[in-house]
């Protein structure tokens, strides 16, 4: 197999300095970001990915400048709304829980919110692919009536005006002049910086661990039955597909922007890292467990004019083989990557 022999590949962690001591108060912990840990990230066995910061050079105070903008509400029109909102990281940049997106005012979106990692191999973003650069992704949530309903005019505006950013544009682009393009540039190299690549299953593609007999039988199943649209190591194929879900479209997916009968009803195929750390699932969120996912594929599906091939008829499976398959899935579930600190939220207490 692919992963059998890849060598083994790790990421300095970030380290804490605690400053001076002090008899009055508890000395602060500042978190350190060494330039050498703030850098492109390509694992080994894994495909050069299709972003990789030429223009953009990824820097420490880049870095730290994007995951402010990220986690910052006045992004959103009443400054209540940041990405960070609906992109948890204990939940792998996803919105644990919730069906369908949270946005400005109690308004829900339509869409379920994806996990965001390993994004600077993606083509294209959101579940239609209506975003295609990575650099100009935060513009649709900016300016979605129900998500955070703001202009990039104010936004610019807004973060121009904040003195809190002014030193550090200077520091990370040389100037003190905000503009949308240094904006998203910023958080694009937070973003791209949110590579998951530590799950169980990928220290066991590396040699350093084994797994146990029910993942080991689910890893069989899944090269079988699942890997050509789940393609390891990234775990999806970056199709648009229809896995059966419904027969007549309330969500035309990819075909409300292409506007092909042949794409309407089809959605971006999601990467199944995390998977075990990120639901509800499918586009909706109508699935609130793997249980629920397995029985879809096995006896749930149902045709209509543009399903994939791969899942007419559905794809059979016994109860243990629904159970093998799972604990699979949970093994790529990353805990490093959902508790690195380098990706903490700057205004949490």
């Amino acid at each position: 197999m692919f992963f059998k022999n890849a060598l083994k590949y790790t990421m300095v962690a970030a380290t804490l300095i605690v400053a001076a001591s002090s008899c009055e108060v508890d000395p602060p912990i500042v978190e350190e970001l060494p330039a050498d840990n703030i850098r492109l990230i390509v694992p080994p066995g894994w495909p050069y990915p299709n972003y990789d910061f030429t223009g953009n050079p990824l820097t420490k105070e880049g870095f730290v400048l994007g995951r402010k903008l990220f986690y910052d509400p006045q992004l959103s029109r009443d400054n209540t709304v940041s990405c960070g909102s609906c992109h948890q990281q204990f939940a792998a940049f996803s919105h644990l829980d919730h069906v369908v997106s949270h946005g400005i005012y109690g308004l829900l979106g339509t869409r379920n919110a994806p996990g965001l990692f390993n994004l600077n191999w993606q083509t294209s973003f959101m579940w239609d692919g209506g975003v295609n650069h990575i650099e100009v992704q935060p513009t649709a949530p900016i300016t979605n009536p129900v998500e955070m309903d703001e202009s990039i005019a104010n936004v610019v505006t807004k973060i121009q005006n904040d003195p809190s950013y002014t030193a550090m544009f200077k520091d990370a682009f040389g100037t003190e002049t905000v503009t949308s393009q240094l904006i998203f540039r910023a958080i694009t190299q937070f973003q791209g910086m949110l590579v998951s690549y530590n799950s169980k299953y990928d220290k066991y593609s590396r040699g350093e661990i084994i797994l146990t007999a029910s993942e080991q039988n689910g890893l069989n199943l899944f090269m079988d039955k699942c890997n050509s649209c789940h393609t390891a190591p990234l775990f999806t194929n970056m199709a648009f597909m229809n896995n059966g879900l419904d027969s007549v479209f309330a969500d035309a997916g990819r075909g409300k922007i292409t506007l092909l009968a042949a794409d309407s009803g089809t959605f971006k195929v999601p990467s199944l890292r995390n998977v075990n750390l990120t639901r509800p699932y499918m586009h909706d969120g109508r699935f609130s467990s793997l249980n629920q996912v397995m029985d879809h594929y096995s006896s749930g599906v149902v045709n209509s004019s543009t399903i994939s091939p791969g899942v007419v008829g559905g794809i059979p499976l016994t109860s243990t083989e629904k159970a093998d398959l799972i604990a699979f899935l949970k093994t790529l579930s990353d805990t490093e990557f959902i508790t690195d600190p380098r990706f903490n939220d700057p205004f949490a207490p």
